[in-house]
């Protein structure tokens, strides 16, 4: 593969977005007598917000899509709001709504008391926060595009896309073996992806060679001015 190959084909994968998929949860009764069953108002509540979020997201999607990022990211915002303001109790209760029927409403899993039980808003977050620090790798604002890319990682571990955002912005940044930890999970979550995790790699490392050859100039440099210096003294 030529280096131009390799530029264009990391370059699609890092601005590559993601939408939301998600399995749905079996309709099942709360087993935990502690729970908080919330109120059919809340739940409404809760799923109109999160129908908000989903059009919002969506609208940040398309807005990516044809390059516009600015838009995109303040539409991916907007989305944080509406999730972030969503009653936890009723979180748990919804669930993740169905694919096939996204106002459907659902109960929460087999372990309805669980602290962990994923939902629909914890999919939509994980996705916007990949979708952002596309955004930001887009910008080039290799931090923001870190902090965002952990944000999903928090949310999903093997998010094979948020892990080579984050991967190509610490390589920006000047931290390349945080990179290649980075893209070695890539291979291990998704090993379909290793070629282009290998490829990214590959460019890492000349740009390493290449920053520590710069740096090596300038120090002989420094260093000849200082022994003349020192001669002519």
């Amino acid at each position: 593969m030529s280096n131009t190959d390799t530029s264009i084909s990391t370059t699609q994968a890092s601005e590559s977005i993601e939408s939301v998929s998600s399995p749905g949860v079996v309709q099942d009764s709360l087993r935990d007598a502690n729970v908080k069953v919330p109120t059919q108002s809340e739940l409404s509540t809760v799923e109109s917000k999160l129908a908000t979020a989903r059009s919002k997201k969506d609208t940040g999607d398309a807005a990516f899509k044809v390059g516009d990022v600015k838009s995109a990211l303040r539409s991916y915002h907007e989305t944080l709001l509406y999730l972030h303001g969503i009653d936890k109790n009723a979180l748990k209760s919804l669930g993740m709504a169905s694919p096939s029927s996204p106002s459907s409403i659902s109960a929460v899993d087999q372990a309805a008391g669980a602290k962990d039980v994923t939902t629909e808003a914890d999919i939509i977050l994980e996705k916007v926060y990949a979708n952002m620090s596309a955004c930001h790798v887009k910008q080039e604002n290799w931090k923001r595009a870190v902090d965002t890319a952990d944000k999903a990682l928090s949310k999903n571990a093997a998010n094979s896309k948020a892990l080579f955002r984050k991967a190509k912005a610490l390589g920006e940044l000047g931290f390349f073996e945080k990179a290649e930890t980075a893209l070695n999970e890539i291979k291990k979550v998704a090993p379909n992806e290793a070629p282009m995790a290998d490829a990214e790699l590959a460019r890492q490392k000349m740009m390493d060679r290449e920053r520590q050859k710069a740096h090596d100039q300038k120090m002989r440099g420094w260093l000849s001015r200082e022994k003349k210096q020192a001669a002519s003294e």
